[in-house]
């Protein structure tokens, strides 16, 4: 698999290329996602067969450009923005189209899946019930005590097929009581989901929201592979 970090409408892009691939992974990602990115990219590759190309996408303000709606601090000082719509557009109106240029799939029209850890997990959830071009959703860890979150789920439908859904068994133990409504906001989602029909999966992990992200990321992306 071919690695190559390039521009693309003024974002930093690290590449993974699989030129027999039909599927390709989108991703948005922080610096230290990006330390642990070949180890991720190998998770996928040991817990499937699929080919598939990667393409993880630069987040400069990881609280403003990964959430839907304004939000006080819930820890530190630093507030939630509203930019998802932004980075969503980015995605759909530049980064996809300049993919497909550049010929990194042997599809005509390959499969997209969107997916992440943290925030960039709650991002991929709002992004799939706004638009219908993912084919899958890989939330991992996903920020879904986000406040107002469970509410805007239960009035809006998956449009992606497949969800694939995961959880520390220790994430929801922690003393935040925002935070710590992350379990249970987690089951509401995976219900709502299998009630509107969608192909999906809940999976524990062992450990905190610290622990293994990359091999949690990279066992999501290869459930979406290998049920689409």
């Amino acid at each position: 698999m071919k690695k190559q970090v390039i521009e693309i409408e003024g974002r930093s892009c690290t590449l993974y290329v699989d030129s027999n691939a039909d599927q390709i992974i989108l991703q948005p990602v922080d610096s230290h996602d990006l330390e642990a990115i070949d180890s991720e990219v190998q998770t996928v590759c040991q817990y499937t067969s699929r080919p598939f190309s990667l393409v993880a996408f630069k987040i400069s303000d990881w609280q403003k450009e990964l959430t839907a709606w304004a939000s006080p601090a819930v820890f530190g000082k630093v507030p939630f923005g509203d930019g998802a719509a932004d980075t969503l557009r980015y995605v759909t109106d530049h980064l996809m189209p300049a993919l497909r240029a550049m010929n990194i799939s042997s599809a005509e029209n390959p499969l997209f899946l969107l997916g992440g850890y943290s925030l960039a997990g709650l991002f991929a959830l709002w992004a799939g019930t706004v638009t219908d071009v993912f084919s899958g959703i890989a939330a991992v860890s996903p920020s879904v005590w986000y406040p107002k979150w469970t509410d805007y789920a239960e009035k809006n439908t998956m449009l992606s097929g497949a969800v694939y859904l995961s959880l520390g068994d220790k994430e929801e133990k922690v003393k935040n009581q925002i935070m710590a409504q992350v379990g249970n906001a987690l089951r509401r989602q995976h219900d709502l989901l299998l009630k509107q029909g969608c192909k999906t999966v809940l999976e524990w992990n062992s450990g905190n929201h610290f622990t293994d992200a990359d091999k949690r990321t990279g066992r999501g992306f290869a459930w979406l592979l290998n049920n689409i």
